[in-house]
Protein backbone atom coordinates (compact mmCIF):
# COMPACT_ATOMS: atom_id res chain seq x y z
CA UNK A 1 0.00 0.00 0.00
CA UNK A 2 2.87 2.39 0.76
CA UNK A 3 4.48 1.69 -2.61
CA UNK A 4 1.23 2.15 -4.51
CA UNK A 5 0.40 5.37 -2.66
CA UNK A 6 3.89 6.74 -3.30
CA UNK A 7 3.59 5.78 -6.97
CA UNK A 8 0.31 7.67 -7.29
CA UNK A 9 1.94 10.81 -5.91
CA UNK A 10 5.13 10.36 -7.94
CA UNK A 11 3.02 10.18 -11.11
CA UNK A 12 2.00 13.80 -10.51
CA UNK A 13 5.71 14.80 -10.39
CA UNK A 14 4.78 16.91 -7.37
CA UNK A 15 3.10 19.58 -9.50
CA UNK A 16 -0.47 20.74 -9.84
CA UNK A 17 -2.97 21.84 -7.24
CA UNK A 18 -4.61 18.47 -6.63
CA UNK A 19 -1.59 16.48 -5.49
CA UNK A 20 -1.79 17.38 -1.78
CA UNK A 21 -4.33 14.62 -0.92
CA UNK A 22 -2.16 12.07 -2.73
CA UNK A 23 0.88 13.21 -0.76
CA UNK A 24 -1.02 12.98 2.53
CA UNK A 25 -2.30 9.50 1.63
CA UNK A 26 1.25 8.45 0.79
CA UNK A 27 2.61 9.52 4.14
CA UNK A 28 -0.28 7.84 5.94
CA UNK A 29 0.45 4.58 4.10
CA UNK A 30 4.16 4.82 4.91
CA UNK A 31 3.33 5.42 8.56
CA UNK A 32 1.11 2.32 8.60
CA UNK A 33 3.84 0.29 6.89
CA UNK A 34 6.43 1.24 9.51
CA UNK A 35 3.90 0.48 12.26
CA UNK A 36 3.50 -3.04 10.90
CA UNK A 37 7.16 -3.75 10.20
CA UNK A 38 8.51 -2.49 13.51
CA UNK A 39 6.13 -4.85 15.33
CA UNK A 40 7.85 -7.85 13.74
CA UNK A 41 10.85 -9.54 15.42
CA UNK A 42 14.24 -8.06 14.54
CA UNK A 43 16.02 -11.41 14.87
CA UNK A 44 15.37 -14.93 13.74
CA UNK A 45 13.92 -16.28 10.51
CA UNK A 46 11.82 -13.18 9.81
CA UNK A 47 14.63 -10.66 10.27
CA UNK A 48 15.86 -10.92 6.66
CA UNK A 49 12.34 -10.58 5.31
CA UNK A 50 11.65 -7.56 7.50
CA UNK A 51 14.85 -5.83 6.44
CA UNK A 52 14.01 -6.31 2.73
CA UNK A 53 10.53 -4.87 3.32
CA UNK A 54 12.00 -1.95 5.26
CA UNK A 55 14.12 -1.03 2.24
CA UNK A 56 10.97 -0.89 0.13
CA UNK A 57 9.29 1.41 2.65
CA UNK A 58 12.34 3.67 2.55
CA UNK A 59 12.03 3.76 -1.23
CA UNK A 60 8.42 4.89 -0.81
CA UNK A 61 9.60 7.66 1.54
CA UNK A 62 12.18 8.80 -1.00
CA UNK A 63 9.51 8.90 -3.70
CA UNK A 64 7.34 11.15 -1.54
CA UNK A 65 10.29 13.46 -0.89
CA UNK A 66 11.47 13.59 -4.54
CA UNK A 67 8.58 12.63 -6.84
CA UNK A 68 10.16 14.18 -9.93
CA UNK A 69 13.15 11.82 -9.66
CA UNK A 70 11.06 8.68 -9.12
CA UNK A 71 9.76 6.13 -11.59
CA UNK A 72 6.18 5.37 -10.46
CA UNK A 73 5.98 2.23 -12.61
CA UNK A 74 8.93 0.77 -10.77
CA UNK A 75 7.18 1.33 -7.45
CA UNK A 76 4.04 -0.32 -8.80
CA UNK A 77 6.09 -3.28 -10.06
CA UNK A 78 7.58 -3.75 -6.60
CA UNK A 79 4.11 -3.56 -5.04
CA UNK A 80 2.78 -6.12 -7.52
CA UNK A 81 5.67 -8.48 -6.79
CA UNK A 82 4.85 -8.42 -3.07
CA UNK A 83 1.38 -9.86 -3.74
CA UNK A 84 2.75 -13.19 -4.90
CA UNK A 85 4.69 -15.90 -3.14
CA UNK A 86 8.03 -15.22 -4.78
CA UNK A 87 11.10 -13.44 -3.48
CA UNK A 88 10.87 -9.89 -2.19
CA UNK A 89 12.22 -7.48 -4.84
CA UNK A 90 15.61 -5.95 -4.13
CA UNK A 91 16.05 -2.20 -4.26
CA UNK A 92 19.83 -1.94 -4.07
CA UNK A 93 21.81 -0.23 -1.35
CA UNK A 94 21.75 3.56 -1.12
CA UNK A 95 23.58 5.52 1.63
CA UNK A 96 20.37 7.21 2.75
CA UNK A 97 18.63 3.83 3.01
CA UNK A 98 21.42 2.42 5.18
CA UNK A 99 21.29 5.47 7.47
CA UNK A 100 17.58 5.19 8.08
CA UNK A 101 17.67 1.43 8.62
CA UNK A 102 20.54 1.76 11.09
CA UNK A 103 18.62 4.50 12.88
CA UNK A 104 15.51 2.33 13.04
CA UNK A 105 17.55 -0.48 14.61
CA UNK A 106 18.97 1.95 17.17
CA UNK A 107 15.42 3.11 17.99
CA UNK A 108 14.26 -0.46 18.57
CA UNK A 109 17.23 -1.10 20.85
CA UNK A 110 16.29 1.86 23.08
CA UNK A 111 14.72 1.14 26.42
CA UNK A 112 10.99 1.87 26.76
CA UNK A 113 9.96 5.08 28.45
CA UNK A 114 9.29 4.94 32.20
CA UNK A 115 5.78 3.90 33.15
CA UNK A 116 4.96 7.35 34.54
CA UNK A 117 5.48 8.78 31.03
CA UNK A 118 3.05 6.28 29.51
CA UNK A 119 0.20 6.57 32.01
CA UNK A 120 -1.47 9.43 30.14
CA UNK A 121 -1.92 7.57 26.82
CA UNK A 122 -2.89 4.37 28.67
CA UNK A 123 -5.61 5.98 30.78
CA UNK A 124 -8.40 5.78 28.13
CA UNK A 125 -7.62 2.10 27.52
CA UNK A 126 -7.70 1.40 31.26
CA UNK A 127 -11.05 3.17 31.65
CA UNK A 128 -12.48 1.37 28.62
CA UNK A 129 -11.39 -1.98 30.01
CA UNK A 130 -12.77 -1.39 33.50
CA UNK A 131 -16.09 -0.02 32.26
CA UNK A 132 -16.54 -2.53 29.46
CA UNK A 133 -15.78 -5.57 31.60
CA UNK A 134 -18.07 -4.43 34.40
CA UNK A 135 -20.98 -3.68 32.06
CA UNK A 136 -20.50 -6.93 30.13
CA UNK A 137 -20.62 -8.96 33.33
CA UNK A 138 -23.73 -7.17 34.59
CA UNK A 139 -25.45 -7.54 31.21
CA UNK A 140 -24.81 -11.28 31.20
CA UNK A 141 -26.15 -11.58 34.74
CA UNK A 142 -29.25 -9.62 33.77
CA UNK A 143 -29.90 -12.05 30.94
CA UNK A 144 -29.67 -14.98 33.35
CA UNK A 145 -26.65 -16.61 31.68
CA UNK A 146 -24.99 -19.23 33.88
CA UNK A 147 -21.42 -18.19 33.14
CA UNK A 148 -21.22 -14.37 33.01
CA UNK A 149 -17.42 -14.45 33.26
CA UNK A 150 -17.33 -15.54 29.61
CA UNK A 151 -18.85 -12.19 28.64
CA UNK A 152 -16.39 -10.38 30.90
CA UNK A 153 -13.40 -12.20 29.38
CA UNK A 154 -14.65 -11.44 25.88
CA UNK A 155 -14.86 -7.73 26.67
CA UNK A 156 -11.39 -7.73 28.23
CA UNK A 157 -9.89 -9.39 25.14
CA UNK A 158 -11.13 -6.64 22.82
CA UNK A 159 -9.19 -3.60 23.96
CA UNK A 160 -6.21 -2.61 21.85
CA UNK A 161 -4.15 0.56 21.37
CA UNK A 162 -6.98 2.41 19.61
CA UNK A 163 -10.62 1.99 18.73
CA UNK A 164 -10.01 0.85 15.15
CA UNK A 165 -7.89 -2.07 16.35
CA UNK A 166 -10.49 -2.74 19.06
CA UNK A 167 -13.22 -3.02 16.42
CA UNK A 168 -11.06 -5.40 14.39
CA UNK A 169 -10.42 -7.55 17.45
CA UNK A 170 -14.15 -7.57 18.29
CA UNK A 171 -15.03 -8.92 14.84
CA UNK A 172 -12.30 -11.54 15.04
CA UNK A 173 -13.38 -12.58 18.52
CA UNK A 174 -17.05 -13.02 17.58
CA UNK A 175 -16.30 -14.88 14.34
CA UNK A 176 -13.72 -17.13 15.98
CA UNK A 177 -15.89 -17.96 18.99
CA UNK A 178 -18.99 -18.73 16.94
CA UNK A 179 -16.95 -20.93 14.60
CA UNK A 180 -15.45 -22.61 17.67
CA UNK A 181 -18.93 -23.33 19.02
CA UNK A 182 -19.74 -25.12 15.76
CA UNK A 183 -16.50 -27.09 16.01
CA UNK A 184 -17.43 -28.09 19.56
CA UNK A 185 -20.78 -29.40 18.28
CA UNK A 186 -18.88 -31.61 15.84
CA UNK A 187 -16.33 -33.07 18.29
CA UNK A 188 -18.46 -33.25 21.46
CA UNK A 189 -19.96 -36.69 20.58
CA UNK A 190 -16.42 -38.08 20.17
CA UNK A 191 -15.17 -36.53 23.42
CA UNK A 192 -18.13 -38.00 25.32
CA UNK A 193 -17.12 -41.57 24.42
CA UNK A 194 -14.57 -41.68 27.24
CA UNK A 195 -12.31 -39.70 29.53
CA UNK A 196 -9.19 -40.49 27.49
CA UNK A 197 -10.79 -39.15 24.32
CA UNK A 198 -11.88 -36.03 26.21
CA UNK A 199 -8.31 -35.35 27.31
CA UNK A 200 -6.89 -36.09 23.85
CA UNK A 201 -9.35 -33.68 22.24
CA UNK A 202 -8.30 -30.94 24.67
CA UNK A 203 -4.61 -31.61 23.98
CA UNK A 204 -5.17 -31.45 20.21
CA UNK A 205 -7.16 -28.21 20.51
CA UNK A 206 -4.50 -26.71 22.77
CA UNK A 207 -1.83 -27.56 20.19
CA UNK A 208 -3.92 -25.92 17.47
CA UNK A 209 -4.49 -22.81 19.58
CA UNK A 210 -0.77 -22.39 20.32
CA UNK A 211 0.12 -22.86 16.65
CA UNK A 212 -2.47 -20.43 15.30
CA UNK A 213 -3.05 -17.69 17.90
CA UNK A 214 0.15 -15.76 17.13
CA UNK A 215 -0.45 -15.97 13.38
CA UNK A 216 -4.15 -15.23 13.19
CA UNK A 217 -6.23 -14.34 16.23
CA UNK A 218 -9.62 -15.54 15.02
CA UNK A 219 -8.25 -18.89 13.85
CA UNK A 220 -6.67 -19.35 17.26
CA UNK A 221 -9.97 -18.69 19.00
CA UNK A 222 -11.60 -21.34 16.83
CA UNK A 223 -9.50 -23.84 18.81
CA UNK A 224 -9.63 -22.04 22.15
CA UNK A 225 -13.44 -21.97 22.30
CA UNK A 226 -14.16 -25.73 22.01
CA UNK A 227 -11.23 -26.43 24.35
CA UNK A 228 -12.74 -24.12 26.98
CA UNK A 229 -16.10 -25.82 26.59
CA UNK A 230 -14.58 -29.30 26.92
CA UNK A 231 -12.60 -28.30 30.02
CA UNK A 232 -15.86 -27.54 31.82
CA UNK A 233 -16.72 -31.22 31.44
CA UNK A 234 -13.71 -32.42 33.45
CA UNK A 235 -15.83 -32.08 36.60
CA UNK A 236 -18.85 -33.79 35.07
CA UNK A 237 -21.03 -34.12 32.00
CA UNK A 238 -22.48 -30.87 30.64
CA UNK A 239 -25.34 -30.65 28.18
CA UNK A 240 -23.74 -29.55 24.86
CA UNK A 241 -26.73 -27.46 23.86
CA UNK A 242 -26.61 -25.39 27.06
CA UNK A 243 -22.86 -24.85 26.76
CA UNK A 244 -23.12 -23.76 23.14
CA UNK A 245 -25.97 -21.36 23.85
CA UNK A 246 -24.27 -19.75 26.84
CA UNK A 247 -20.96 -19.36 25.01
CA UNK A 248 -22.55 -17.81 21.93
CA UNK A 249 -24.73 -15.40 23.91
CA UNK A 250 -21.89 -14.37 26.22
CA UNK A 251 -19.60 -13.77 23.25
CA UNK A 252 -22.07 -11.50 21.51
CA UNK A 253 -22.98 -9.66 24.72
CA UNK A 254 -19.35 -9.19 25.76
CA UNK A 255 -18.27 -7.97 22.33
CA UNK A 256 -21.22 -5.61 21.92
CA UNK A 257 -21.10 -4.07 25.38
CA UNK A 258 -17.32 -3.96 25.43
CA UNK A 259 -17.09 -2.15 22.11
CA UNK A 260 -19.82 0.32 23.10
CA UNK A 261 -17.76 1.17 26.18
CA UNK A 262 -14.77 1.86 23.92
CA UNK A 263 -16.90 4.18 21.79
CA UNK A 264 -18.21 6.06 24.81
CA UNK A 265 -14.76 6.59 26.36
CA UNK A 266 -13.13 8.79 23.73
CA UNK A 267 -9.46 9.67 23.49
CA UNK A 268 -9.57 13.20 22.12
CA UNK A 269 -6.15 14.13 23.44
CA UNK A 270 -4.41 11.64 21.15
CA UNK A 271 -3.89 14.21 18.39
CA UNK A 272 -2.36 16.72 20.79
CA UNK A 273 0.02 14.11 22.13
CA UNK A 274 1.22 13.39 18.59
CA UNK A 275 2.05 17.07 18.10
CA UNK A 276 3.96 17.09 21.38
CA UNK A 277 5.82 13.90 20.47
CA UNK A 278 6.84 15.31 17.08
CA UNK A 279 8.14 18.48 18.74
CA UNK A 280 10.07 16.45 21.32
CA UNK A 281 11.62 14.27 18.60
CA UNK A 282 12.66 17.34 16.58
CA UNK A 283 14.29 18.92 19.62
CA UNK A 284 16.12 15.71 20.48
CA UNK A 285 17.38 15.44 16.91
CA UNK A 286 18.59 19.03 16.89
CA UNK A 287 20.41 18.48 20.19
CA UNK A 288 22.14 15.39 18.81
CA UNK A 289 23.00 17.14 15.54
CA UNK A 290 24.63 20.02 17.42
CA UNK A 291 26.85 17.61 19.34
CA UNK A 292 27.77 15.77 16.14
CA UNK A 293 28.89 19.08 14.66
CA UNK A 294 31.33 19.61 17.52
CA UNK A 295 34.82 18.17 16.98
CA UNK A 296 35.12 17.01 20.60
CA UNK A 297 31.84 16.96 22.57
CA UNK A 298 31.91 16.60 26.34
CA UNK A 299 32.41 13.02 27.60
CA UNK A 300 29.12 11.19 27.71
CA UNK A 301 27.19 14.05 26.11
CA UNK A 302 26.74 12.36 22.74
CA UNK A 303 25.73 9.07 24.34
CA UNK A 304 23.09 10.83 26.44
CA UNK A 305 21.81 12.73 23.40
CA UNK A 306 21.69 9.52 21.35
CA UNK A 307 19.67 7.74 24.01
CA UNK A 308 17.37 10.72 24.34
CA UNK A 309 16.76 10.79 20.59
CA UNK A 310 16.11 7.04 20.48
CA UNK A 311 13.64 7.35 23.35
CA UNK A 312 11.91 10.32 21.69
CA UNK A 313 11.52 8.38 18.42
CA UNK A 314 10.19 5.36 20.30
CA UNK A 315 7.65 7.54 22.09
CA UNK A 316 6.67 9.19 18.80
CA UNK A 317 6.07 5.80 17.20
CA UNK A 318 3.92 4.56 20.08
CA UNK A 319 1.96 7.82 20.29
CA UNK A 320 1.31 7.99 16.55
CA UNK A 321 0.27 4.33 16.40
CA UNK A 322 -2.18 4.79 19.25
CA UNK A 323 -3.71 7.94 17.79
CA UNK A 324 -3.92 6.70 14.20
CA UNK A 325 -6.95 4.50 14.84
CA UNK A 326 -9.00 6.76 17.11
CA UNK A 327 -12.37 7.84 15.74
CA UNK A 328 -13.79 11.36 15.89
CA UNK A 329 -10.37 12.87 16.35
CA UNK A 330 -8.70 15.64 14.42
CA UNK A 331 -6.51 14.83 11.44
CA UNK A 332 -3.06 13.66 12.44
CA UNK A 333 0.11 15.26 11.03
CA UNK A 334 1.17 12.11 9.21
CA UNK A 335 3.67 13.91 7.01
CA UNK A 336 5.35 15.56 9.99
CA UNK A 337 5.54 12.23 11.80
CA UNK A 338 7.21 10.46 8.89
CA UNK A 339 9.63 13.31 8.23
CA UNK A 340 10.53 13.54 11.93
CA UNK A 341 11.20 9.81 12.03
CA UNK A 342 13.16 9.89 8.80
CA UNK A 343 15.48 12.71 9.85
CA UNK A 344 15.72 11.31 13.39
CA UNK A 345 16.78 7.89 12.13
CA UNK A 346 19.50 9.39 9.97
CA UNK A 347 20.84 11.50 12.82
CA UNK A 348 20.68 8.47 15.08
CA UNK A 349 22.64 6.43 12.55
CA UNK A 350 25.31 9.13 12.36
CA UNK A 351 25.59 9.15 16.16
CA UNK A 352 25.93 5.35 16.24
CA UNK A 353 28.71 5.46 13.65
CA UNK A 354 30.45 8.27 15.50
CA UNK A 355 30.39 6.32 18.76
CA UNK A 356 31.59 3.15 17.04
CA UNK A 357 34.57 5.07 15.67
CA UNK A 358 35.38 6.92 18.93
CA UNK A 359 33.80 4.98 21.81
CA UNK A 360 36.26 6.17 24.47
CA UNK A 361 35.38 9.85 23.97
CA UNK A 362 31.68 9.75 23.21
CA UNK A 363 30.68 7.46 26.09
CA UNK A 364 32.82 9.19 28.69
CA UNK A 365 35.03 6.12 29.25
CA UNK A 366 38.78 6.75 29.41
CA UNK A 367 40.96 4.44 27.36
CA UNK A 368 43.14 3.52 30.34
CA UNK A 369 40.04 2.49 32.31
CA UNK A 370 39.33 -0.44 30.02
CA UNK A 371 42.84 -1.79 29.70
CA UNK A 372 43.59 -5.09 31.44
Amino acid sequence: QALNAAAAYAATRGTGGGHAPLRAAGYAAVQAAWQTLLSLPATGARATTRRALERLVVRAEVALAAPADTDPERLRAWAHALRGGGRIPRTGDAPADADELLGADAELAARPAPLRHRLGPLTPIAVRTALGCALAGYASLALGIGRPYWALVTAAALYQANITLTWSRAVQRVVGNLAGVLLFAAIAPLAHLGQVLLVLCCVALNFGAEALITRNYWLGTVCVTPMALLVTEFAGYQAPGDLMTERAVDTVVGALVGFLAAVVVTNRRAGGRVEQAVTAADRARERTARLLAEPAPAPGALEAARRGLAAALTDLRATADGAAGEWWGRALPQERVVLAEQSGHRTLAEAVRRQAARPDRDTGTRTEDVRP
